[in-house]
């Protein structure tokens, strides 16, 4: 967690293949802790082809079957089959709009915003922002994308800062 906190978490990310990692683990942390995700983050990698998402859009039946038999995942099938449409509608966006990046970002005017958080209570779980993610991401067919999972997707691909401002992170990441 540290490790993560240190070196990933917050940190604006424009790369549509850690894009569509990060939405897939967040979605796959819907009901629990994002511990339980990072320490299964390689597990995930393996089994769902290291994030490719054309290889992941293009999954079956058979694939599904060992996702559901794969324990180094979380083996709920929703959530798994939520993944394989949210490649194909990702792949849908990337076609629209040139990349995923240049589609999500819009959600900030392409640009982190930076929170001025004293402490850990303060953080909100959900934004305005997050939720006009969510609304667009559920018209273009995604699942599993609520406000709250928007929200966690926001601040851990950097698009919002929500290190406290005594965080040495707050200071050190880009505005």
């Amino acid at each position: 967690m540290i490790h993560y906190h240190d070196t990933e978490w917050g940190v604006p990310l424009h790369n549509d293949q850690k894009l569509f990692e990060f939405i897939v683990l967040d979605g796959f942390q819907a009901g629990l802790s994002w511990r339980t995700i990072l320490h299964k983050r390689e597990n995930f990698r393996r089994a769902l082809a290291g994030f490719e998402v054309n290889q992941v859009a293009n999954f079956g039946e058979i694939e599904i079957n060992s996702l559901l038999a794969n324990a180094g995942i979380i083996r709920n099938r929703a959530k798994i089959q939520a993944t394989i449409n949210n490649a194909a509608r990702f792949l849908e966006v990337q076609q629209e709009f040139g990349s995923f990046d240049r589609y999500i970002w819009q959600f900030t005017a392409g640009k982190t915003i930076v929170n001025h958080w004293q402490k850990l209570s303060e953080l909100p779980d959900k934004s305005l922002e997050a939720e006009a993610m969510s609304a667009d991401l559920i018209r273009r067919g995604f699942r599993f994308v609520g406000p709250k999972i928007c929200y966690a997707f926001m601040q851990a691909a950097g698009m919002v800062n929500d290190h406290l401002v005594s965080c040495f992170r707050w200071q050190e990441l880009p505005d």
